[in-house]
């Protein structure tokens, strides 16, 4: 025979442990690599409800932009964001996709992304990143003329 009560108050736990995990409960910050009509940006995202601080970023392999001449990677925004709001994003430009392939730089990076909520809770995750998947898109630049300038 089942227990209905007991079914009932065992999804309600459920719900709520989910419920304080994701969503508008703590902050959530990924770090993302935009891909636009042939522009690598990266993103540093709180796509959760609540602030986060003391964010910080470290990348397994050196991120090389500009055309080789800037270690992205290593740049202060990384290192340190004291505050980041809920559904708040910083955006750093990398480089074309062109000459980033050109250059032969890593496609398969992760991102250990380490910050805490406004009572001090600690929080770390890793994203796994391949790049590659963005080498064969096709795009238009928008100052193509001629085919050979796209």
């Amino acid at each position: 025979m089942v227990d209905r009560k007991s079914q009932k108050s065992d999804r309600k736990e459920l719900a709520s442990s989910s419920t304080s995990d994701f969503g508008n409960r703590r902050p959530e910050v990924i770090v993302e690599f935009l891909f636009d009509r042939g522009l690598f940006s990266i993103s540093v995202n709180n796509i959760g409800g609540r602030p986060a601080s003391r964010i910080s970023v470290e990348f397994d392999k050196k991120i090389w932009g500009l055309g080789g001449s800037k270690d992205i990677s290593a740049l202060r925004l990384f290192k340190n964001i004291e505050f980041l709001g809920p559904k708040r994003e910083i955006v750093t430009f990398v480089d074309t996709s062109r000459s980033y392939f050109a250059r032969k730089q890593p496609t398969k990076i992760s991102a250990r992304i380490s910050y805490c909520d406004l009572e001090k809770k600690k929080y770390e995750v890793i994203i796994q990143h391949d790049l590659e998947i963005y080498r064969e898109l096709a795009y238009l630049s928008s100052n193509c003329r001629e085919e050979n300038d796209c």
